[in-house]
Order: structure tokens, then C-alpha cells, then sequence
């Protein structure tokens, strides 16, 4: 049991070294190593926390991951398995309140067993809408297969299933018909008429993010609940601002953009879902969290970030506001006299396609860091991220440091107006703040 686990520990911090990169002046940069180890007890919602991400988050985020969902669906996956694998530890551990059900698991209960089974069950009980084909789930049935197969059998496996069973039953019935299921086209949402202001999507590629308004909240009470006022006028003069900065700094040849601006800009073009599971697993374990201590901090975390690209994505098909490569080239258009279009206008990368406002990258990230400020009762918590994309490592000071690299990044590769960044992390923190209000609380 304990060479299995901590073989599956091993597996999950492997999976999560980041590399060597530059940093902004919040961060620093160094060489990468293996973080510390866990606590033992910790060992099955890190191995399994890990297994989500990879059957939910796609194989162009790396090879390892079987996945399908874009990093806005991806978070909400994420969301729903957490708490399921938070409930186990609750039923086993105590001490908090349950999201879904309240269990008490017996004193001979295998952890590994119990949290494994929540995950797993959950999963299956997300097909269709999880999307995984028959070969993708294929792997997903050997993992849970290896990975019970290597717990002793007895009266401790056989209670630890028991108790996941119960849990994944639970937290998919709660889903039961929550929108996930639906497949809206574009018209489906009441687009406006076209015209300046306002972001037609590009038909050669899929349209994404649709389902995301319509999917009921994990703890909001609607997706509503935390919409912003909207994007600036295009006629004031903070959009004109927000004009210059984005066309000077995020376009494609930019003359201004340093090249560690562009690393800052290129990290975060990563799957951000893969992103933070890989960066809160490091530091669970550099922390040495417990069992229920690592499952609640994923919990808090990934029910807020799901519940932020919900509320995100219900404000961006609520105003439907254009993307700088579509503002850029059209400002004639406009109705400002202090914005000057220009035609060859492109930006670093290739554009997200769905509307603008509000970031969804700002909303999902400060969500988290909201969750984790609250966690550990403090924003000076060490952190480190790392891009695939750019093969860099990031390491924060502070969690809101995360936040302010995030904004800037999103102007600086190009795809945000810096209002839509500002917005996107006031929607995150209030998310995050709600959460942390409502669920995952001590008990008395």
C-alpha cells in the first residue's frame, strides 16, 4: 500500500515539474526541482487530483492528459470531481462541512480506496458531457483498475469503495440536468446586430464557451449573481486608453514589448486548468497538508475557478464585446476621435474565439487566489507556475501577484482591453468570496 502510494505521489509531482524561465519584477526565477513530499495521508487526492486533470483537460496540453474541455468548460469538470473527492475526505477525516452528502466512514476505511472511487464514479457519472470516446475511457477504466489493484483487499478496500461510491453518487445527482448536457449554437445566445462594439465570431473555427452561461453555478446561486456593469463606452476616454495600450503592446511586431514581456505574455497562453492543478499540488505538498487539508484547498479552489468561468462566460454572451483584432483594424468605425484604426493590426497569438469582456484567464485565476488568500489566512504564499508553452517557471511572492501577471499578460499577447482584466478579477474575487463564505466551512 504505502510503496503503490507513494509511487503515485512521485508520478504526480513528476507530472508537475515546471522549468527553468524569466520572471517580472513580482517573481523570481530559478533552476526546477522535484517539491518536497506530502504527508502520506495526502497521497490518494493528490494522485487523483492529478487523474482528473488528465481526463478532463486535452493532449494538446500534454501528452499525458486524454481530455476534451477547453480551460472554461475544464474548470467547471474540475469544480464537481473536487468536491466529490473533498465529501471522502470529510467522511473519513471529519472536522468540515460536506458539499454534497454527510458520511462517516468507519475507523477501518481505506483513504486511497474511498477518494479514488469519488473520483472515478464522478467522472463516469459526467459521461456524456465529459466527452471522453470509448478509447479515452478506456484509459481512465485501467488507471482506477491499476490503482485498486494495488490496495490491499479486505474490509478497509471495501469500505473506502463504499464511501466513494456513495459520495460520486451524490455530487452527480446533484448535477443531474445542470445545462452541461446542452449544445447551443451562437443564435441560441441572441447575439446583437452586428456593428462597432460588438464581436462576431470567427465560423471557420469552433465557436467556444457557449454552454457556460446555461450551466447552473457549483455555489453561486446563478451565473448572474456576480455580472459586471459592462464594457467602457467605446467613445470615453478610458476605452481610447485601453486602445493605445493593447494596440501598442500586444500587437504581433510590437516595438515596445520586451522580450520578458513576451515570455509573460506566451505563459500564459498554457491550458490554465493544467496550470494551477499542477502549481496547487506542488504546494500541497510543499506544505505537507493532510488528507482533508489537500482535498478542501482543491475543493475551494476548483469549485470557485469553475464557478468563475461560469460567471465569466455569462457576462462575455451577455455584452458581446469585439476583441482588439476586430477594434483595431475597425476603429473608423468606433465614434472616437482619439482612436486611430490600423489594418495590419495582429496580435501575438491567435485570438480565443468568443467575446471579450470580461477576461476569462483574470476571472478563473483571481477566483483561485481568492480560495487559496483564504485557505492559508494570508496572500504571502510562495507559488510557483510553469508554461509548456514557454518552458518557463514563475515563482510568486505573494498569491495576488499571480493576479496583477495575469492582467498584464492578457494585454500584452494581445486578446484583452486592460478594463476587461480589472473586471474579470473583481468577478473572480467575488466568486472567490463567496465560496469561501458558503461552503467547505469547519464544523461548530
Amino acid at each position: 500500500m504505502k510503496a503503490r502510494l507513494g509511487f503515485a505521489l512521485v508520478v504526480v509531482l513528476a507530472g508537475a515539474t515546471a522549468f527553468v524561465g524569466s520572471a517580472p519584477a513580482t517573481t523570481t526565477s530559478r533552476a526546477s526541482s522535484t517539491s518536497s513530499g506530502a504527508s502520506f495521508s495526502a497521497t490518494p487526492v493528490l494522485a487523483w487530483s492529478n487523474e482528473a486533470r488528465r481526463a478532463i483537460v486535452p493532449p494538446s496540453a500534454g501528452p499525458e492528459n486524454f481530455g476534451n474541455k477547453f480551460p472554461g468548460e475544464a474548470a467547471v469538470y474540475m469544480g464537481i470531481v473536487h468536491a466529490a473527492i473533498y465529501d471522502a475526505a470529510v467522511a473519513i477525516e471529519g472536522g468540515y462541512r460536506p458539499y454534497a452528502i454527510a458520511l462517516t466512514a468507519s475507523a477501518d476505511t481505506s483513504a486511497a480506496a474511498a477518494v479514488a472511487t469519488a473520483a472515478y464514479d464522478t467522472l463516469i457519472g459526467l459521461q456524456p458531457a465529459l466527452g471522453l470516446n470509448p478509447s479515452q475511457q478506456a484509459i481512465l477504466d485501467g488507471d482506477y483498475a491499476a490503482y485498486l489493484a494495488a490496495i490491499p483487499d479486505g474490509a478497509a478496500k471495501t469500505n473506502g469503495i463504499a464511501i466513494g461510491e456513495q459520495v460520486a453518487a451524490a455530487v452527480v445527482a446533484l448535477r443531474a440536468n445542470d445545462g452541461r448536457e446542452k449544445n447551443p449554437t451562437v443564435a441560441d445566445l441572441g447575439p446583437p446586430s452586428p456593428g462597432p462594439g460588438v464581436w462576431q465570431p470567427d465560423l471557420s473555427r469552433p465557436v467556444l464557451g457557449l454552454r457556460l452561461p446555461g450551466i447552473r453555478p457549483l455555489a453561486l446561486e446563478s451565473a448572474s449573481q456576480v455580472r459586471p456593469d459592462g464594457p467602457n463606452p467605446l467613445t470615453s476616454e478610458e476605452y481610447a486608453e485601453d486602445f493605445e495600450q493593447v494596440k501598442e503592446l500586444g500587437r504581433l511586431d510590437s516595438a515596445t514589448r520586451t522580450p520578458e514581456q513576451t515570455t509573460q505574455a506566451l505563459f500564459w497562453t498554457d491550458h490554465d486548468i493544467r496550470q494551477w492543478n499542477d502549481g496547487m499540488l506542488r504546494l500541497a505538498a510543499a506544505r505537507g497538508l493532510d488528507l482533508v487539508q489537500t482535498a478542501r484547498m482543491l475543493a475551494m479552489a476548483h469549485v470557485a475557478g469553475g464557478d468563475g468561468m461560469i460567471a465569466c462566460f455569462d457576462a462575455k454572451y451577455h455584452d458581446w464585446f469585439w476583441r482588439p483584432y476586430q477594434a483595431i483594424p475597425q476603429a473608423d468605425a468606433d465614434g472616437n476621435p482619439a482612436t486611430v484604426a490600423d489594418p495590419t493590426w495582429r496580435p501575438l497569438r491567435t485570438t480565443p474565439n468568443f467575446p471579450e469582456y470580461p477576461s476569462a484567464h483574470a476571472c478563473h485565476s483571481t477566483a483561485v487566489v481568492e480560495t487559496l488568500d483564504a485557505f492559508f489566512g494570508t496572500d504571502k504564499v510562495a507559488f510557483t507556475l510553469d508554461s509548456r508553452v514557454t518552458g518557463t517557471t514563475r515563482d510568486y511572492e505573494r498569491l495576488q501577484d499571480v493576479v496583477k501577471d495575469v492582467d498584464w499578460a492578457r494585454v500584452l499577447v494581445g486578446f484583452h482591453f486592460r478594463n476587461s482584466d480589472q473586471q474579470g478579477s473583481n468577478l473572480g474575487r467575488k466568486v472567490g468570496d463567496y465560496v469561501v463564505d458558503h461552503f467547505f466551512q469547519p464544523l461548530g
